[in-house]
């Protein structure tokens, strides 16, 4: 039997940053995806933004060390995975929006944020054409950014690989091995292979993975559906969110990618969850219908394909992070509720730190707010 320090299932936009750290602390490790190569899961249905504009604290320090990986990559692997800084701005059309997205500001400055709230005619300039009709303003972070997901996780890949660690893909997990109650490995359609270490990064797959160890991992997939245009000249390559809610959707985002394509992605509300990854004839017509409201300019860009992608969430919208009270050695960094592209970087290096039991006090203030354990008994906050 093939043995290793770490087992990581999943190669996706957790699981292959994850890799990646552990190879850079010399852990000899394995990562298993039953897909043929990495970013075949969810991670090839993100549609690239990175931000640390978060309201939670373990959020913003995750994401602002992924911004870090993201935005240097280049200049250190001479790689080139699209990183762009074109920022994330949050219109605000509403009092009620307003008044919570300052609510935020005191703890997002605190945590060394570049954020501020702006006054409409600077939401104008950064967002050229938008409807200025009831504009109040918004927030306004320029340090954010996006990158292509697709080349992302195949530098992360090669990265990894270059410094050891080992991918087996068509390979799928059938349960994990336990000795004396503690996991010591993984049954998988290749055969055994043993670790006193598993990381469970298997996605909208993280419930599946562990149910047969008796842990019910309370990690529910939902369908978003997106879209990406015709290429045009770069008008606006800043994310824009607008966090109004319509009938069908609690909100929308689209930003330009440096082909000059606008992608878009909306929230449906009431979820839609499950597993089903079906194109639908509602998507297209609600989501331009708010784009078009929000930027006429765009009323005459051709949509060239719309997709379906899962989102792993949870009941706050927040991850599950941390080691595993009743199997020991196995570790949970699952229900990335959509935002796994931009938290997998910094999550990364969180987990390959307890492993080597080097965790920083940033890194606790990440496990206690993430924790598995917490009260998962409130219902999801939409802003988060």
């Amino acid at each position: 039997m093939h043995s290793y320090d770490v087992i990581i299932v999943g190669a996706g936009s957790t699981g292959v940053p994850t890799a990646l750290a552990c190879s850079r602390e010399k852990l000899k490790t394995l990562v298993i995806d039953k897909r043929p190569s990495p970013g075949q899961g969810e991670n090839k249905h993100a549609i690239g933004g990175i931000r640390a504009t978060h309201s939670d604290p373990a959020k913003i320090i995750a994401c602002h060390r992924s911004l870090e990986i993201f935005s240097t990559w280049k200049e250190r692997y001479e790689e080139d995975i699209e990183w762009e800084k074109g920022g994330y701005v949050f219109p605000v059309f509403r009092r009620q929006e307003e008044k919570i997205l300052k609510s935020f500001l005191p703890v997002q400055k605190k945590f060394g944020l570049n954020i501020d709230f702006v006054d409409a005619r600077t939401i104008a300039k950064t967002v050229p054409g938008i409807n200025r009709h009831g504009l109040l303003g918004g927030t306004l972070s320029p340090d954010d950014g996006s990158a292509s997901p697709l080349l992302a996780i195949n530098a992360f890949f090669r990265r990894a690989r270059e410094l050891g660690a080992d991918f087996r893909f068509n390979t799928e997990v059938h349960t994990l091995l336990k000795s004396n109650g503690r996991v010591c490995g993984v049954k998988t359609t290749d055969g055994d292979f043993a670790s006193g270490v598993v990381v469970d990064a298997a996605g909208a797959s993280a419930a599946d993975l562990t149910a047969a160890t008796g842990c019910r991992l309370p990690v529910i997939p939902e369908s978003h559906e997106a879209g990406i245009t015709e290429p045009v000249q770069m008008f606006c390559p800043a994310m824009v969110v607008d966090l109004r809610p319509a009938p069908g959707s609690r909100n929308y985002y689209f930003y330009q990618n440096r082909h000059g394509q606008v992608v878009f992605c909306i929230t449906p509300d009431p979820p839609l969850t499950g597993s089903d990854y079906r194109e639908t004839s509602i998507f297209l017509p609600q989501v331009c219908r708010r784009m078009v409201d929000l930027v006429p300019r765009l009323q005459n860009l051709r949509v060239r394909r719309v997709w379906r992608g899962l989102y792993p969430m949870t009941s706050d919208g927040s991850p599950l992070m941390g080691w595993d009270r009743d199997v020991p050695g196995l570790l949970h960094v699952a229900g990335m509720c959509g935002q796994g592209f931009m938290l997998g970087p910094g999550l990364g290096e969180v987990v390959a730190r307890m492993v080597t039991r080097s965790t920083t006090e940033q890194d606790r203030i990440i496990l206690e707010r993430f924790s598995p354990y917490r009260d998962l008994s409130c219902r999801m906050e939409a802003l988060k």
